[in-house]
């Protein structure tokens, strides 16, 4: 309700700020009536004034403070032409601040018409339409084929691919099936789903990224305090030197065309312009950066860490490669480590088991034995089979022949995950499992490098072998293996003595470290709170190669703003030039003013492409 109010209140005052604008075209198309130049002139230095009287309330030094000063010394001296364009430059200055609110949220309150208002609830065998804020959690809700999905919660049955791009960005729909996560404001492209309720109201995962985004408009920037702190000297001075200039000339005209023709207006729009262009752009593309600091901080990083497991690897193991011994088939060893594995949960045992299903045919066995950590024996009418580390086989005294067993170390040392499989106490052979590197990350660390990234280094808990052969076959400069939480910290505290450094993980264990850096960035940070929480930029999806492209973003959004600051101090060098050549009175000073300022905001309002 508050929301809606402020967006009602600022599309009102744009509406007010358009007819202030009219007319004072019109008085100035109508300057033989000069009593209509005069009442237009007083009404619109009103506002003007009224934000003065605050800002010097709040003991700050604004632009309308430096204007209200220019209109003051021109109605005094009845200057009503400086009047009328020291009120449009002023006027529509202040119209074009209140056009990036609403440019910002546009798009977003777009989505938000667009929510689905009604539920498809079964509840205690009926089923019947609710509105969504009846929904509780709990709650059995249908979803059809071409519906959204109203709030967050787990597939209890069904299957569907599910277009999740106005939550991350991506243009591929998900498949899901049960047990999977399903998202608020996602769509239903193929098939059907039955959900029980997670999350409802401001808790789904689409309401908080809503939240997130509108809260990161609010948070300045370093370059916009800059900024802020450039104006309010240069205005203390411009008005400093303008009383020095009088008490030795006397001449008002000339400090009154000096004060108009330095009037900062333009940057107190443009430098806002360009970073909220920035921030919206990146939240539509499934990047929520937190504020426009980071939009800045981003472009200055030199050293990029990322953790291992469920960021640079999918964080689920899978199968290599299959070894047999003594005659035996591949298909045989993976068939024998499918059938003990079908009824294990414990990671390595589920992806032999679907690696299995996939290739060749697998019975469930009679028996089955779990050892915690070692291996699993299973009884069939084969006989019994096990499948388990090295020492488990030693301590169940299965042989293994020297050449073996430089087999299986050499895979070893290759930083692999090795699981023997055996058939009646003989070594048939054993399966190779990794964690599965993301694709296109070698191009990903690449295009960092030539972004002038200086170095990459990754982080894990992993052991040496492991970590050595991920970072070489992803192209990571340097890596840091047996880690606990606390040393990975310290290796960032180390490392930001020296440069800017950024830290890339998944959000979740990785929270620590994501607030330590001076940019955390959380992957597929979509649905967790914590990454949410804990990271300065938020990615939806776990999609690494968005990090190139946010600097690229941050670079020429920072570049916009320096090519502003520019603009800015060569319009206003030349403005100079021509009050003291005797080019520029008031009236002509307040018209050049106005004209320029439309530069560097032109220039910031191309970033919204």
């Amino acid at each position: 309700m508050e929301k809606k109010y402020e967006e009602k209140k600022t599309r009102m005052f744009v509406n007010f700020d358009a007819l202030i604008i009219v007319l004072i075209l019109l008085s100035l198309i109508l300057l033989r009536y000069e009593i209509v130049i005069k009442v237009v002139g007083v009404i619109a230095t009103i506002p003007v004034l009224l934000s003065a009287l605050v800002s010097i309330k709040n003991r700050k030094v604004s632009i309308d403070l430096l204007a209200s000063i220019a209109l003051v010394v021109s109605l005094i001296e009845r200057e009503w032409i400086s009047v009328a364009f020291i009120n449009l430059m002023i006027t529509s200055a202040r119209m074009f601040a209140r056009y990036v609110q609403i440019k910002s949220h546009s798009a977003l309150q777009g989505l938000l018409k667009a929510k689905p208002t009604s539920a498809t609830v079964e509840r205690n065998g009926e089923v019947f339409d609710i509105p969504v804020e009846q929904v509780v959690v709990g709650d059995k809700v249908i979803v059809e084929l071409g519906e959204k999905i109203p709030v967050d919660g787990i597939v209890e049955k069904g299957e569907a691919m599910i277009d999740q791009s106005s939550l991350t960005g991506e243009s591929i729909p998900v498949f899901k099936k049960k047990g999977d996560k399903v998202l608020s404001f996602t769509t239903v492209v193929s098939g059907n789903v039955t959900m029980i309720v997670e999350k409802i109201g401001g808790e789904t995962a689409f309401e908080k990224i809503i939240q997130l985004i509108e809260s990161s408009h609010g948070k300045k920037a370093a370059i916009e305090t800059t900024g802020d702190i450039f104006s309010k000297w240069y205005i203390t001075i411009t008005i400093g030197l303008a009383l020095i200039i009088y008490f030795i000339s006397g001449n008002i005209n000339l400090v009154l065309s000096l004060l108009l023709v330095s009037c900062a207006d333009d940057i107190a729009v443009a430098i806002p312009l360009a970073l909220n262009a920035a921030l919206t752009h990146s939240a539509l593309h499934g990047a929520i950066v937190k504020g426009g600091t980071f939009i800045e901080e981003i472009s200055k990083i030199k050293v990029m860490f990322f953790d291992k497991t469920g960021t640079l690897t999918l964080g689920k193991l899978a199968v290599e490669k299959v070894f047999a011994f003594d005659g035996h088939t591949e298909e045989d060893v993976l068939a024998l480590a499918g059938t003990v594995s079908l009824l294990s949960h414990h990671p390595v045992a589920l992806a032999i088991a679907e690696h299995a299903q996939k290739k060749t045919k697998i019975k469930e066995p009679e028996e089955m034995e779990e050892i915690m950590g070692r291996g699993i024996i299973a009884r069939n009418n084969e006989g019994k089979i096990m499948t388990g580390k090295l020492s488990f086989f030693e301590e169940q005294g299965i042989e293994i022949s020297k050449e073996e067993l430089n087999t299986i170390n050499k895979e070893r040392d290759k930083g692999f995950n090795i699981t023997l499989v055996a058939k009646n106490k003989e070594l048939m052979g054993f399966v190779v499992l990794a964690d599965t590197i993301r694709p296109g990350l070698q191009n990903v660390i690449a295009d960092l490098k030539k972004l002038g990234i200086e170095k990459t280094v990754m982080l894990t808990g992993d052991n040496e072998k492991i970590a050595e052969r991920v970072a070489k076959e992803i192209g990571i400069d340097e890596f840091h293996a047996n880690l606990l939480p606390e040393q990975k910290t310290q290796y960032l505290n180390e490392s930001m003595k020296k440069y800017k450094v950024a830290m890339v993980g998944d959000g979740v264990n990785d929270a620590p470290c994501l607030a330590i850096a001076d940019i955390g960035i959380a992957m597929g940070a979509i649905g967790s709170d914590s990454a949410i929480e804990s990271a300065d930029i938020a990615m939806m999806r776990d999609d690494l190669s968005q990090i190139p492209e946010l600097i690229r973003i941050s670079r020429k959004t920072i570049s916009a703003i320096k090519q502003n600051f520019i603009i800015w101090g060569v319009v206003n060098v030349i403005g100079f030039v021509l009050v003291f050549g005797g080019f520029l009175i008031p009236a002509s000073a307040a018209a050049y003013n106005f004209t320029t300022d439309f530069i560097p905001i032109l220039n910031s309002l191309r970033l919204f492409r």
